[in-house]
């Protein structure tokens, strides 16, 4: 780990804690609470948006390790993996990684291609992981570029009921019928800790840490050490492996009206590329002897995330600020393998491929008033990115493309409560940008406390994207291809509008039923795809697509004591006008039908934990450009399950869990539905899974 020098604090806003946190693996909170899109943390029932949570302690029961093995289990969130990169992004209700705005305690992450777009779930581990809030739809306002089809707030710990806390565990799991400790074994290793401590009252200090190996998936292919002339290469992996490391400090101090933290958080991520094609190498030893030499490839990332937050009062004005400096650099070398012999014969210079510099601020104003009928709030959000993308990681013209790009957003929205029962609040913001036009956003949210256990929500919002790196400024030139970015791109702009109905009630003898009805559609226009605009292969980036998705779910819950049953489905019909030099497709919906139940039970006498987890996709379907005509494309459905099995001992200090990860063995499904670029084929197969696996965990907790 390198040492690095935090240059900058400053003020910026969050949201003001107020409502008592518990301990969350021995105690259950009072009343569930949610900052996401709030003026201030508020009771998830009195939330204007509909926030889906998912606590610390389901959290635990799915045995996850990072925030994408969480996410896959929640309806209409498909995580897509790239097994090249290694990376895993989040596509909501068909929109991939660029639309979904991933925030860490309310700040943007940095990424590849921007902030809070596009990021790698797999870097975010969980191992001081309070809880992650969901909100579907465009969310412009609050949270400005990139927020088209929802928000994904992780929320970490920042206190706890103990003088001194501290956590620890062990994870050991195979990857499909792979498991080996040794070195380059086979595999997927874990181990954290964390370590909490309340000063006195109003300080608090944290740290944790956090090791991910994963030691690849073979496949069809035959792993790093196989050699050979085959006509299809077989070396190498399907599933490269990749090892992190990440570390967390924190500090905190709260006092009357006043709290604030600083934050730091550091990730080490090595990923391995083996190529498939090794050449035999002559020894030169007189006898006609041979090796095999393989050019293989190492990527390295560094991420720096550094975090102050402040929440106060100024006179009855409520001030809440953030200020976060990221720094990510990612980088690659080229070496030279003898394959038979396993060492490195020669090694390139290492050299970035992706850099970024992140400055952002993000501050609010609120309770000008001091009403509880009236409120409003007035922020800003401030947003300096520097950085390059250079060869690699694009087809660029030049070695690197230079990013510098300043945005700066202010907004403001007003919080009417009409009554008891009734509450609107529109919002607006305006975007500037170095690069790019004036960006409006508005909004407007209403909830209707029906009655006592019921709530009906309404929401409109929109939301932009501004152009990718790749999309400004791709040149590939060759014999074959001719494809090119373009610097005069609009920024992407769309809007939802959502209906949400959720409702609880006791129905006897001990037994509480809650339920939600939802239905959102999702409009998008002016999106950019790789358009041919020449025959027989010249391509550009154009503002051009039409998006519509329209998602309707209904979700049930059933608790009784040691008992809990959950119940999800979901209908999503996707729309897309795509077009070509000679071509438009149709734009009628397809859909595609989603379920998923989880059930818990503990015995009393023992507390063995028995939790079981399940979802389904069903088969989808995409227009796709077939010789020159738009056909169906089709993706064949798939089922998940997770059974885990907890167990408790010595006084609840420790804590095993065993159990199995995607009981039915999903790894590729068909699809003729992938889409290829401009000069890749998409594959008749869609890479989702390594397989079933078997784990086990040992926790301990003071």
């Amino acid at each position: 780990m390198k040492k690095q020098v935090l240059s900058v604090l400053s003020l910026s806003f969050a949201f003001w804690m107020n409502a008592q946190e518990r301990d969350s693996l021995n105690q259950q909170k009072i009343e569930e609470v949610v900052i996401t899109g709030q003026y201030m943390q508020k009771s998830i029932d009195k939330s204007i948006y509909k926030v889906e949570v998912i606590d610390e302690q389901q959290i635990k029961n799915m045995a996850a390790t990072n925030a994408a093995d969480v996410l896959n289990q929640t309806l209409n969130i498909q995580i897509t993996p790239d097994t090249n990169s290694g990376n895993s992004t989040a596509n909501i209700m068909g929109l991939g990684g660029d639309y979904v705005k991933i925030l860490i305690d309310n700040i943007p992450v940095v990424g590849d291609t921007g902030l809070g777009s596009n990021i790698d779930l797999t870097k975010i581990s969980l191992s001081n992981i309070e809880r992650i809030e969901v909100v579907k739809g465009s969310m412009g306002v609050e949270y400005g570029n990139g927020a088209l089809a929802g928000v994904i707030n992780i929320i970490t710990k920042k206190n706890s009921s103990k003088k001194l806390s501290i956590r620890a565990a062990l994870q050991e799991e195979t990857v499909r019928d792979g498991y080996d400790l040794k070195k380059r074994g086979k595999g997927r290793h874990i181990q954290n800790v964390n370590i909490g401590y309340n000063i006195n009252d109003h300080w608090f200090t944290n740290i944790s840490f956090n090791h991910n190996q994963f030691m690849g998936y073979e496949g069809n292919k035959k792993g790093y050490k196989h050699f050979g002339d085959e006509k299809i290469p077989l070396r190498g992996y399907e599933w490269n492996p990749k090892d992190q490391y990440e570390a967390n400090a924190l500090i905190r101090y709260s006092k009357n009206k006043t709290s604030f933290f600083y934050k730091i958080s550091y990730l080490n991520e090595k990923f391995n590329f083996y190529n498939p094609i090794s050449t035999p190498e002559a020894l030169n030893d007189g006898n006609g002897g041979a090796t095999y030499w393989a050019t293989d490839r190492e990527y390295n990332t560094d991420r720096w995330l550094h975090q102050f937050n402040i929440q106060t009062n100024l006179g009855h004005i409520r001030y809440m600020g953030d200020f976060s400096y990221q720094k990510q650099d990612r980088r690659y070398f080229d070496y030279t393998y003898d394959v038979p012999n396993r060492f490195r014969v020669s090694e390139k210079p290492e050299n970035s491929y992706y850099k970024t510099d992140v400055i952002y601020s993000r501050g609010m104003f609120s309770n000008f008033l001091d009403s509880k009928k009236f409120d409003f709030q007035l922020g800003y959000e401030l947003d300096h990115t520097n950085g390059y993308a250079s060869l690699i990681a694009g087809d660029f013209f030049e070695a690197s493309t230079k990013r510098k790009i300043f945005t700066y957003g202010t907004f403001l929205s007003a919080e009417w409560n009409i009554s008891d029962q009734f509450s609107v609040r529109p919002g607006a913001r305006l975007t500037v940008s170095e690069q790019f036009n004036n960006q409006f956003n508005y909004s407007l949210s209403t909830r209707w406390k029906t009655s006592e256990n019921s709530n009906l929500r309404g929401v409109f919002g929109t939301a932009n994207r501004y152009p990718t790196y790749d999309e400004l400024y791709t040149f590939f030139v060759n014999l074959n291809h001719d494809i090119q970015g373009n610097p005069d791109l609009n920024p992407e702009n769309g809007y939802s509008l959502g209906l949400f109905w959720d409702q609880g009630f006791s129905i006897g003898n001990g037994w509480k039923l809650n339920y939600n009805l939802e239905a959102l559609y999702v409009d998008l226009k002016d999106k950019i795809e790789l358009i041919m605009v020449k025959k027989p292969s010249t391509y550009k980036y154009m503002n051009m697509d039409k998006y519509r998705s329209l998602l309707f779910a209904a979700n049930a819950n059933i608790v009784k004591d040691q008992f809990s049953l959950g119940v999800r489905t979901s209908l999503n019909g996707i729309s897309v006008s795509r077009f070509d030099i000679d071509a438009t497709s149709p734009t009628d919906f397809q859909y595609n039908f989603q379920a998923g139940a989880n059930v818990s039970y503990k015995l009393k006498n023992v507390n063995t934990a028995f939790n079981l987890y399940y979802k389904y996709t069903g088969p989808g379907r995409l227009y796709v450009l077939e010789n020159e005509t738009f056909k169906i494309g089709k993706t064949d459905g798939f089922h998940m399950m997770d059974f885990i099995v907890s167990q408790p001992f010595w006084k609840d200090r420790f804590e095993l869990s065993v159990g199995v990860k995607n009981i039915f063995d999903v790894t590729s499904i068909n699809s003729t539905a992938n889409v290829g670029n401009a000069h890749t084929a998409g594959s008749d197969r869609l890479n989702l899974y390594y397989g079933r696996s078997y784990f086990a965990r040992l926790m301990y907790q003071f």
